[in-house]
């Protein structure tokens, strides 16, 4: 996704294709935040619903405002050191022409920058679903602001901005294994560190409220994902985005399958959560991986992180870190195994010519992606605990011990996703009519 070197000659012009293609795109992948926000509201307990869909949606709102003042000339600015950009045409979008082109594409830059904004706004919304059931909302919502600034938009130039020291090195991110979900999954893991576990974890029985919203959140990830990868190569010209279409459906594919098949060994049932988190599993892993390999490469790299975060998910059970809708075991695993598979799978034939240890390229590639993958890990890691810390130290993370086993939907929101008062149905009444005679002890419907 960075600047492609061209000569004066041959410099590119608008392409109205290509800028209406990543307009679509840019819409798909924004309607994948309201989809996660279903896929973790159907995760939780009746009584944190509606606190798990806002966590995702004011994402939506504070970073689009960050990424237009500052974030955008933060993440995709003229590069300081390797270590973050900036430029002042960028700042609040001010000095950008309407019909001014990214440099070495066919699309404006506000295309770009509006595609970019969309990855920004899912990726600490991923986060969330670590800390369900227990962060107050505004404690939230401040740390949203401060780790989209201190993390995610100089992690950003890191792997795509030109001069980030990742993409310098070589580093192979196609849309976001390391930028996107190893970043947020590391966020996930330093926080709950930091603010501990939920009432009742391990004890209580916290199962999924409502299995058909998983699966409608899904469904929508499944769907936004293709503009999510198959945007990020910035157009249609050369196949690359059609080879990343393909595989993110292959290794989603895969992965369920694989996760289904693991289940079924291992636990004796195939079940819908399963399929949902498998399918998940299997877009991160090709995130950043999908322009690099075949479709044999793809259902590889899906069939072994959807094994790989199957076995992840329990091991907060075993560790004792509650991350509470599996951000870890998915995420970052996933976003882990996606990266370090481009050094075994790339062909050499997709997004560049570099070949992976598989075909011929030796371990070269694999080391570089380490870097990359472990760099960008450890200082998420680092930076969100602090981040968390802090916060807590202020204003508290935490909603109070009696508020979370309430519910923190009616404290936090002063809603409650479902009104049971009327389940009855039918006309209201101002009195209940009298038993016939020998029915006193049937049941008689409202």
């Amino acid at each position: 996704m960075a600047p492609a070197i061209t000569l004066a000659a041959d410099a590119p012009t608008l392409s109205a294709a290509n800028t209406g293609f990543m307009l679509i795109c840019s819409a798909l992948v924004l309607i994948m935040t309201p989809g996660l926000a279903f896929f973790y509201g159907g995760m939780v307990r009746v009584k944190s619903t509606l606190n798990m869909l806002m966590m995702s949606f004011i994402s939506m709102g504070i970073v689009t405002i960050l990424w237009v003042l500052y974030g955008f000339s933060l993440a995709f600015g003229t590069d300081s050191g390797g270590v973050i950009g900036w430029s002042s045409d960028f700042v609040g979008l001010s000095g950008i022409g309407k019909v001014e082109l990214w440099d070495g594409y066919t699309i404006p830059i506000y295309v770009f920058a509006v595609f970019q904004l969309m990855f920004a706004i899912i990726t600490p919304a991923l986060i969330s679903g670590a800390l369900a059931d227990r962060v107050k909302f505004t404690a939230w919502s401040l740390f949203v602001a401060l780790w989209a600034t201190i993390v995610y938009f100089p992690v950003a130039h890191w792997v795509w901005g030109a001069g980030g020291w990742a993409f310098e090195l070589g580093v192979i991110d196609f849309a976001g294994g390391t930028a996107v979900h190893i970043n947020a999954g590391a966020a996930a893991l330093g926080v709950i560190l930091v603010i501990g576990k939920r009432v009742g974890f391990k004890k209580d029985p916290m199962r999924p409220h409502s299995l058909p919203l998983v699966m409608l959140g899904a469904g929508l990830l499944w769907f936004g994902w293709f503009g999510f990868n198959a945007g990020s190569w910035l157009g249609n010209d050369d196949g690359v985005g059609a080879l990343m279409f393909v595989n993110t459906q292959v290794a989603t594919a895969a992965a369920m399958l694989a996760w289904l098949a693991y289940e079924k060994i291992r636990h004796g049932a195939f079940t819908t959560l399963g399929a949902a988190s498998g399918a998940v599993a299997g877009l991160v892993a090709i995130t950043p991986s999908g322009g690099a390999v075949s479709p044999l490469g793809a259902i590889a790299v899906g069939a072994v992180a959807g094994v790989l975060c199957a076995m992840a998910v329990g091991l907060k059970y075993r560790f004792g870190y509650d991350d509470s809708l599996d951000v870890v075991g998915v995420h970052l695993v996933g976003g882990i195994a996606g990266s370090l598979l481009v050094g075994l799978f790339a062909t050499g034939g997709g997004q560049s010519d570099v070949a992976g240890l598989f075909y011929g390229g030796g371990l070269d590639q694999f080391w570089k992606q380490c870097a990359g993958v472990f760099g960008v890990l450890a200082y998420s890691l680092v930076a969100s605990a602090v981040l968390a810390f802090l916060i807590d130290k202020t204003m508290g993370m935490r909603v109070p011990e009696d508020v979370e086993v309430a519910g923190i939907d009616q404290e936090e929101h002063a809603e409650t996703a479902y009104d049971f008062s009327g389940a009855g149905g039918g006309a209201a009444r101002t009195a209940v009519p009298a038993p016939v005679a020998g029915t006193a002890n049937k049941k008689v419907d409202a």
